[in-house]
């Protein structure tokens, strides 16, 4: 045998064993090409300015370009499925309320996705509640007077809904409160904020970046936060479960999320990310200024939270009866 043909046969089995290990090479490359985070809203809106926010600080730290893709629609089971069935390599992240997964399984009667089977926790970022609000220039100014008020106008009272969260969280507080208010189901916050100025809706229950951010400029009246304790963005705010509802402690979590099969190291690196720009000061301010706290953890223990979540939520939909669709 020639030296040519020994190198060249080198040559090849350099090449068969890299191929035996795609796995091992990918992760040892990873990112070598841009990442993409999903937002399951309409871009621009509250919740995917959080997105962005990340995308834009990950940026640097990840080396590649990211590219926010917005998948609004179905209270956010189109990026939940879409995520759950994408390749599981890393380059695919859903940016979305882990609790909102969660709730959104919960409610449908024949999901599209296994949320414990198909996806895992890649990162925590916050802890939030949802809050109970009204139009700003409501004459309700505490939960007792709205109650009573919504007893008084039966089934003329209505309430708004645009995500799985507020619908549960109307549910329970319309069979607590013996209420018969009925649910306004819409697309968006922007929607939902629209008719409460416009008189059409007494009520809704709003995720805490839409809410904190319109109480400030004079759209809203926030009456109580849907959180077992009071949070630290807005200790003014009473419990429901302090207001007499003890069937309240509906806390609310974003989180990285990725496919199930994601490789544990390329885990490790995405959670190395989100933890560092987590831990910065400017990431706790925006935080707080959209409602929430910050929340950083390595993945076993999101994930293990993110079991238990699933559980918890179905748990509140047949609590709340609400009637799968």
């Amino acid at each position: 045998m020639s030296i040519t043909h020994t190198s060249a046969m080198s040559l090849v089995l350099v090449a068969l064993a890299a191929g035996l290990a795609p796995g091992r090479a990918q992760a040892q490359a990873y990112p070598s090409q841009d990442i993409h985070f999903i937002s399951g809203f309409s871009a621009g809106g509250g919740a995917d300015v959080m997105v962005r926010y990340f995308a834009d600080k990950i940026r640097p730290l990840a080396g590649q370009a990211i590219i926010v893709e917005n998948k609004p629609g179905a209270t956010g089971a189109i990026a939940i499925e879409y995520t759950a069935r994408s390749k599981p390599d890393g380059y695919t992240i859903l940016v979305h309320a882990g609790s909102g997964i969660g709730a959104s399984q919960a409610l449908l009667k024949n999901p599209s996705f296994d949320a414990a089977k198909q996806l895992r926790i890649a990162a925590t970022i916050n802890r939030q509640a949802f809050m109970l609000a009204v139009p700003a220039n409501s004459p309700y100014k505490t939960l007792a007077e709205l109650t009573a008020a919504m007893k008084a106008k039966g089934d003329k009272a209505s309430y708004a809904t645009n995500n799985t969260q507020s619908r549960i969280a109307g549910a329970i507080y319309k069979k607590a409160a013996g209420l018969q208010a009925v649910e306004v189901q819409y697309k968006s916050g922007q929607d939902v904020l629209r008719e409460m100025q416009s008189g059409v809706i007494d009520y809704s229950f709003q995720d805490p970046q839409t809410a904190s951010v319109q109480a400030k400029q004079g759209r809203l009246r926030l009456l109580a936060v849907c959180s077992g304790t009071r949070l630290e963005m807005a200790p003014e705010l009473p419990t429901m479960a302090e207001l007499g509802y003890p069937q309240f402690d509906l806390v609310g979590w974003f989180a990285a999320t990725v496919p199930s099969a994601v490789p544990d190291d390329v885990v490790q690196k995405i959670n190395g990310w989100f933890n560092q720009v987590l831990a910065t000061p400017e990431s706790r301010q925006f935080l707080i200024n959209f409602g929430s706290d910050v929340w950083i953890s390595k993945p076993a223990e999101g994930q293990a939270f993110f079991l238990k979540d699933i559980k918890t939520w179905e748990r509140n939909v047949a609590e709340a009866g609400i009637e799968r669709q």
